[in-house]
């Protein structure tokens, strides 16, 4: 059970809680303002019974010493950026190496590791911010961000993400939920049956950054255009130095910034779709995760859940031609993640 008294502290003289949202059906989520990190989300299955569909810890504690990326959101820039380095109008950055020879999910203390503002707090949503300055993990720009959580009436998670800096910068965000559609703490997600809407995928080098090379999925074990057990498919020596699927899928869509039916997942007569407005859906199967104790008392362990992250393309401020992520002074940022329950 969620200790919610550990989760009323002061971090960096600001303050954490916990925050309920729900809807009429009985669905709900509590969020936290650390890391702007969902610590349950109850949801329906198709007869209306609900479970705890994602992974997590009961105390705050262990939300800071354990998996620091579980259901948070993460920024500047979600995925890896090839060896740290990027360009932007001719000036060469070098962010923090943290995952082998890359950059990984905004660096050594990301957005996953922040306190957020609380901007507004409802029945059924909760809008937060952070500031992040320029400078931090060497990215350039004072950048304002706001995301928005709410628990709709049609049992929908839905995220939305918003962003504007003070100088040229590049921006990725996405969310690490780590869901088990069987409810949290009963054992490994092989079972889930997965569809992604994808013809092509991005390949990666060594390192697990993408090279800039685009695949089809034609005849491929990247191919889940139809629903298809994930045990079929993650044992084959294509995922193995991955331990599973860590891969980014390029949706289809006709336009950019179109909100698409990403994915469908399913298990235990409860089905998820993925909504985007993002052009890639990174797909992981939770492979490095070993030996937790969590929420239920009981042990999260590799393929113990699966992360469907709405996002830009991995090391795309490297190749120019994957969907841009820079953020140009006084634009704006906004995209859409939605997770639907039935």
């Amino acid at each position: 059970m969620i200790n919610r008294a550990s989760f009323k502290k002061t971090i960096d003289g600001k303050q954490v809680d916990i925050f309920t949202l729900k809807n009429k059906n009985g669905m709900s989520a509590d969020i936290t303002n650390y890391g702007a990190k969902i610590v349950t989300l109850f949801a329906p299955d198709k007869n209306g019974n609900t479970a705890d569909v994602v992974l997590g810890f009961n105390t705050l504690e262990e939300w800071i010493e354990k998996e620091t990326y579980f259901n948070a959101v993460i920024g500047r820039f979600a995925n890896r950026i090839k060896d740290g380095k990027f360009t932007l109008n001719g000036k060469k950055y070098q962010l923090a190496v943290n995952n082998g020879t890359n950059h990984l999910h905004g660096g050594v203390c990301g957005f996953n590791q922040k306190v957020w503002d609380i901007v507004e707090h409802t029945e059924s949503s909760l809008k937060l911010h952070y500031l992040s300055v320029d400078g931090e993990e060497n990215y350039p720009g004072n950048l304002n961000v706001f995301v928005t959580y709410a628990v709709t009436d049609d049992n929908a998670l839905s995220i939305h993400y918003e962003a504007t800096s003070d100088q040229d910068t590049i921006v990725g965000f996405t969310n690490h939920a780590y869901f088990n559609l069987k409810g949290e703490g009963n054992g490994h997600v092989r079972d889930h049956i997965l569809q992604i809407n994808a013809d092509l995928f991005t390949q990666v080098d060594d390192s697990f950054a993408p090279d800039g090379v685009i695949l089809s999925v034609n005849n491929h074990p990247m191919d889940f255009r139809q629903p298809t057990t994930i045990e079929k498919r993650i044992d084959d020596a294509f995922f193995k130095a991955g331990r599973g699927l860590d891969n980014n899928w390029i949706l289809n869509k006709n336009q950019q910034g179109e909100c698409v039916l990403a994915a469908t997942v399913s298990a235990a007569e409860r089905t998820m779709e993925v909504f985007t407005t993002m052009p890639g859906l990174q797909v992981y199967t939770g492979n490095w995760v070993e030996k937790n104790i969590g929420k239920s008392g009981n042990m999260y362990d590799v393929q113990h859940a699966i992360c469907l992250e709405a996002q830009g393309f991995p090391n795309s401020p490297n190749q120019p031609h994957f969907p841009s992520p820079i953020l140009r002074k006084d634009e704006k940022y906004d995209e859409w993640c939605i997770y639907k329950f039935k």
